[in-house]
């Protein structure tokens, strides 16, 4: 509710996933919510792409950064695979 209320003010929502399925079932969604307006992601990293292929995380040092660039509708590359 507070995020559908955040969006109706039109306000940027910044999200952080992480997740072990970002790269295999979870792309389509994080795809689908790239495309809306007023999603920002922090920057994503792989995990351990030996051990855990399909996995994404946030980089948490970059939430303030990505907080500030959605305040000004800017999205911070948003994947970074290794």
């Amino acid at each position: 509710m507070a995020v559908k209320s955040h969006l109706r003010n039109q306000r940027p929502v910044v999200i952080a996933a992480s997740t072990n399925d970002a790269l295999a079932g979870a792309a389509k969604n994080i795809g689908t919510l790239r495309n809306y307006k007023n999603y920002y992601f922090v920057p994503l990293v792989q995990d351990d792409h030996l051990v855990k292929p399909f996995s994404l995380v946030a980089d948490f040092k970059k939430i303030p950064q990505t907080v500030i660039d959605a305040l000004n509708g800017k999205q911070i590359q948003p994947i970074y695979i290794t």
